[in-house]
């Protein structure tokens, strides 16, 4: 899976040359929780620093969500590997707060390409978990304080609307009050148990109602990699013990169906010619198997 993952990542960023959330991001994400002692993952983090350091101050980032997307990865990365806040960290957290809408929410990426690129309840959910897993107390700084009443705000008007939705809150409320009451997080875990098939996994596309590009059907009773690994690893930050029969049950699925390549298949949501969710897919499968250790 490391191997995977760290080709992946390299691949991603020798010819494409940008951050995406389902590959790169993702990796920064999932490759310490395994180990970060690993040429490729010192070469991804090295990316993501020099985009905060030498593109943002040149040429500004080339969206708002990039700005969240990279303080998260930065942050989440951080907490993994030196439990320590890096500078260029602080810096992509504080660059947060420029990009805040007036009513508190973030101007996301609607490229209709679900759950990552699809509308603004994801950026707001993410910026708040990248405040959530700053090390060095960041959430409890003036800047991060007064940006999380603004997203708390948002989404005090938008609630969720899909599954996906209330696993990305159950998330953010695993590191910070005030998002979610002790029923809702109850509920949301209750929602998430029950989408799950009977050969232990998840699929990806029963945690939303989302519309195919390629008009074909969603594959709602097909498990797969992000929505099993997704799916396992929020349960997990959110009490669900190691151990629940429900998960192991899921663990065994992701031991059963991971492919030669050492990734886990994930069928885009959108259209089937890029199954990118497969890199996303993969990275959660590692960070579900890691966190039922």
């Amino acid at each position: 899976a490391t191997r995977f993952l760290d080709a992946a990542a390299l691949d991603w960023q020798t010819k494409r040359n940008c951050f995406a959330r389902h590959t790169n991001y993702a990796y920064l994400y999932a490759r310490p929780t395994v180990s970060a002692q690993a040429p490729a993952h010192d070469d991804i983090r090295k990316a993501l620093e020099e985009l905060v350091t030498k593109r943002w101050p040149d040429k500004e980032p080339r969206w708002d969500a990039e700005v969240i997307a990279t303080a998260a990865a930065l942050a989440h990365n951080d907490a993994a590997t030196t439990k320590k806040m890096h500078a260029v960290t602080r810096t992509a957290l504080e660059r947060m707060w420029t990009v805040q809408q007036e009513d508190g929410g973030i101007r996301w990426l609607k490229c209709a390409w679900p759950p990552m690129e699809n509308d603004d309840h994801y950026g707001v959910t993410l910026a708040a978990l990248a405040v959530g897993v700053a090390p060095d107390g960041y959430a409890q700084t003036a800047s991060a304080k007064k940006g999380l009443a603004g997203l708390r705000g948002w989404l005090n008007v938008n609630p969720p609307e899909n599954l996906h939705h209330q696993a990305m809150l159950l998330w953010v409320a695993s590191y910070l009050d005030g998002f979610m009451t002790a029923d809702e997080q109850k509920g949301a875990v209750r929602n998430l148990l029950a989408r799950q098939l009977p050969d232990g996994g998840w699929s990806a596309a029963s945690l939303g109602r989302w519309k195919r590009g390629d008009k074909k059907e969603q594959a709602l009773a097909s498990s797969d990699g992000y929505g099993t690994g997704f799916t396992i690893y929020v349960l997990r930050r959110a009490g669900v013990a190691a151990d629940d029969p429900r998960l192991q049950k899921g663990i065994g699925w992701l031991k059963s169906n991971q492919r030669e390549s050492g990734r886990w298949f994930a069928r885009s949501l959108y259209r089937d010619n890029k199954h990118y969710l497969s890199h996303a897919g993969s990275a959660f499968a590692v960070m579900a198997t890691q966190a039922c250790q």
